[in-house]
Order: C-alpha cells, then structure tokens, then sequence
C-alpha cells in the first residue's frame, strides 16, 4: 500500500483524490494546507484522517510515501523543496516550476537527497497516448514530419483570476501550453528552431500565443494557446505513411484516429476511467515499488528540457514572472 499526502487543497487537488480511490494499492492518510481550516475541511470532505496547517508539518509525517503538490505553481518550488528536506517523495503539479532554473533546482535536491521526484505530466501515462508512441516508433506512419496541436478556452477571467496574475505565472502558456509543446516534444524531442508570437493582456500575461519549433530533420510542430475563446484542443501527427489524430482533449483522447496512406481509417480506443489522474499516480506507485528515484515515461531531463523550451517562448513574447 502507497500511503499519499497531499499538500494543497484546490479543486485538482480533490479531482486527484478521487481518483486515487480507483487504485486498490493507494491510500491517502494526510492533507496539508497554509492554515489548518482548509486543510481540516478538505480532510472532512475526502475522508482523510490527519489535516496539517503547515506545509512543513505534512512534510514531516513519516507514515507518508509520497506527497502531491497540487498549488499554483507559482507555490510548486517552496511546496516542494519542503517535502524534499524533509526526505519525503513528490509528485508535484506541472509544469514543475515558473522557470527551468528552478526546475533544475529541484531535480538537483531530489537527486542529491536521493528521493523520488517526478512533474505530474499526466499525458506520458496516459495508456493511449504511450500507444501512440509506440505506433509511430513502429512505423505505422512513417517518419514524422509534424506535430500540430492546440489549447485554448474561453474565459473570460477577470482581473483578479489567478490566470491574469503575472505574479503567480500567469496567462495561457505554462497553464495550457505546455500540453501542446510536451506533446510535441514526446514525439519530436528538442528542436532545432523555436518561433513564437504571443498577444499580451494589460497585466503582462500572454493571452493568445503561437508557437513554431523547427527541426533539422525537416519536421514541424505548429502549436497554440489561448484564454480568449475554445479552441478544438485536438492534436494531428503527420507522418510520411499517414497521420494520427487526436480529438479533444488530445492530451486524454477517447480515442484516436490512424489514417495510412491507402487504406481505411482505423480506430484505436481508449477507456476514459475517473479524472485520468489515476494513470500518474500508479506510474509513481510502481517507481517507488521498484526503488526509482525517476520515472522513464516522466523522466527529469524531459522535464528540463521543456521548461527550457517555455522559458525560450516567454522570452520571444515578452512575459516575465517577476
């Protein structure tokens, strides 16, 4: 049995639990907030037995396993880098920090303290999406020559949303574009040539942005986000054989879509389970079972790199968090 704490009381912090119910081997025996109401009242509404008032003092429990951090993540840096003092495993929200800076921070104190740390991409365990994956590394379409993909919605929020706060990282790209740019980076690594646009709001944040990596080997990824109106938030993969489409929300499809060159069509189905959290959680399960200090489907030079590529983004568009 998997004994979780979760630091932060928010609604994905509770979507989270829930799913971690659909886990036979998981429990969830602590909750930690900034003051022990709130985590007194998420306690009661979960079922949880112990509630904390202090990050430090959820970090200090030794019957935990692994902690989730789940606050904005202006928070993930502190949030985490207490659980990791205290030696205590995480898993903490994505994107992992506001810079690749203090990502690299992170992965240089979990790796020195030797704990487990893994960002909660959940898209890289998603069963469909590893599917994929494995599709196009055996050829299905061929050598790939694009990635395109989308998120956006469509507020508004107002001046005070978290969303419009460059303080708390703000705005549409570490909060939306970072599916589409992990995405892209999954299937194509690190590229060779990064182009961006972004339409800033008049608190700074990016409200609309474009996004163009490059790649030597002639492939292109064509992404956005966006607050200002619903996009499809539906992804393509071209390939020189055929192409592979993901329908909204491409980051946990229903289903997909292979289209070879010649020939019909074929559906590959996916199951939708709870909130889809539960597919992260079992892969941090099975890490700590093996004695894995990283996951190799969310592994930290992965991580590192796409924050170095949303760091390269924010500097073409004109967005700084401090």
């Amino acid at each position: 049995m998997t004994r979780w704490g979760i630091l932060a009381t928010g609604n994905i912090a509770g979507r989270f639990v829930e799913d971690l119910r659909l886990l036979p081997d998981a429990e969830v025996v602590a909750v930690g907030s900034r003051t022990a109401e709130s985590a007194r009242l998420f306690a009661d509404r979960h079922g949880i037995g112990r509630s904390y008032g202090s990050w430090s003092e959820l970090a200090d429990d030794d019957d935990l396993d692994v902690v989730y951090v789940a606050t904005p993540h202006s928070a993930h840096h502190e949030a985490t880098m207490t659980c990791l003092a205290a030696g205590r495993a995480v898993l903490v929200e994505k994107p992992i920090t506001l810079d690749r800076a203090g990502a690299a921070e992170l992965v240089e104190t979990a790796r020195s303290r030797d704990v487990f740390l893994m960002e909660a991409m959940w898209m890289r365990c998603n069963p469909l999406i590893l599917r994929v994956r494995e599709l196009i590394a055996n050829g299905a379409v061929g050598t790939l020559t694009g990635v395109q993909a989308d998120f956006g919605v469509a507020g508004p929020f107002p001046p005070e949303h978290r969303m419009r706060n460059r303080l708390l990282g703000g705005g549409a790209l570490l909060d939306l574009g970072v599916y589409p740019v992990s995405l892209a980076h999954l299937l194509l690594g690190v590229p060779d040539h990064v182009a961006a646009w972004g339409k800033l709001g008049p608190e700074g944040v990016d409200e609309n942005t474009g996004i163009v990596l490059g790649y030597d080997s002639g492939a292109v990824a064509t992404l956005s986000c966006g607050m200002l109106g619903m996009t499809p938030v539906a992804a393509a993969i071209t390939g020189t054989l055929g192409r592979i489409e993901l329908p909204s929300p491409f980051f946990r499809p229903g289903h997909a879509v292979l289209h070879r060159l010649g020939a019909e069509p074929e559906t590959i189905p996916g199951e939708l389970v709870g909130n889809g959290y539960q597919d992260e959680a079992a892969e941090v399960q099975r890490c700590l079972a093996a004695g894995l200090r990283e996951s190799p489907l969310v592994p930290h030079s992965a991580t590192l790199e796409v924050m170095t590529l949303l760091d390269d983004i924010r500097e073409r568009i004109g967005v700084s968090y401090t």
